[in-house]
């Protein structure tokens, strides 16, 4: 069990020696020991006492703060970060468009690693098209058509030969356009998922899009973070004030992964329109509470080889800042 998640209205947390404990109107309910943790996600209003969160720092467990109802992120929590001075030194450096790779072929850093980015992520998309080409053949002309476009973007990245992020994320857009062309007609008519909306999602689809894009979101900076990266400094997507730009990097060739997961999950009846709800006093389709508790449960079995292949993602990047060097004084296990 690496992550808790705490989602029950008016639930007191308390801690009992090497464990969390649940009391509701003043009963135990519940028990769930400190030692597996690595995160714990609380939703809602939520009672926890202070004792509780400074042993969650100690123990370097992360805790992420989300809305009830909305699911939407509120604020993180980490225990001792690793003050890794000189690594951020390298990423503040290589994040300049003069700074050159050191793989000799004139591209500054920005660029390279941003295309080999965006090529993952369309190879991806590629592939799980191609999977929804033989599993859906009423759907093969929209597929089709959005299998071709993506396809002829990635010749289009593999062939760019200038310094241009701003051309990566112009040819990026054309893709998701057609991508998500394809990936709306892959659902039932009757989930009403007509384009990619958030802020606030219209249809259960984009409702558990947007909850699985968020957990992913914090995922990366978690583990940026626990690395001694900075997660405001990214080299795809360009600095704003506010955001996770290095996060929202790492997290976009896991994107297609995760729309694959939300189409299997609809496609085989996991979750129907019965599992939400559409707010009258604030607007948006949410998951109702039976429903989170399952989500919670599947996004943990299927996040197991992604957070593998997250952590291996930013280790490769530090190292790749360090110049090849991973020693433990330089990029922490």
């Amino acid at each position: 069990m690496g992550t808790l998640y705490i989602d029950r209205k008016d639930i007191e947390v308390r801690l009992d020696g090497d464990a969390i404990a649940f009391y509701v109107n003043g009963e135990r309910e519940g028990m769930a020991p400190l030692k597996p943790l690595k995160r714990v996600v609380i939703s809602g209003r939520v009672m926890i006492e202070s004792s509780v969160l400074n042993r969650l720092v100690d123990e370097n467990i992360s805790v992420l703060f989300l809305s009830g109802k909305r699911q939407q992120f509120k604020g993180i929590l980490h225990g001792r970060l690793h003050n890794n001075g000189a690594l951020r030194l390298k990423q503040y450096e290589k994040s300049s468009a003069s700074m050159p790779v050191q793989t000799g072929n004139g591209y500054p850093f920005a660029f390279q690693w941003s295309k080999e980015l965006m090529l993952k992520k369309l190879t991806a998309q590629r592939d799980f098209l191609k999977e929804a080409f033989d599993k859906r053949p009423d759907c093969r002309n929209e597929i089709t058509r959005g299998l071709l476009t993506v396809e002829a973007v990635i010749e289009k990245v593999k062939a760019l030969n200038e310094d241009s992020c701003k051309t990566l994320r112009g040819f990026e857009g054309g893709a998701a356009a057609s991508y998500f062309s394809a990936y709306t007609t892959l659902f039932p008519e009757s989930l009403g998922f007509k384009k990619r909306e958030r802020r606030p999602p219209p249809d259960p689809v984009n409702a558990i899009l947007s909850l699985v894009y968020t957990l992913l979101h914090w995922e990366a900076v978690r583990e940026i973070e626990v690395i001694g990266l900075d997660p405001t400094i990214g080299f795809y997507h360009e600095f704003e004030y506010g955001r996770e730009s290095l996060a929202c990097d790492l997290i976009e060739p896991l994107r297609p992964l995760a729309d694959r997961w939300v189409w299997r999950m609809f496609a085989d009846r996991t979750f129907t329109s019965q599992h939400f709800t559409t707010g009258n006093e604030r607007p948006g389709c949410y998951l109702k509470k039976e429903g989170r508790k399952d989500f919670y449960f599947l996004y943990e079995e299927w996040a197991k080889d992604i957070r593998g292949a997250l952590i291996a993602d930013v280790r490769g990047l530090a190292k790749m800042l360090m110049d090849g060097k991973d020693g433990e004084d330089i990029i922490p296990e």
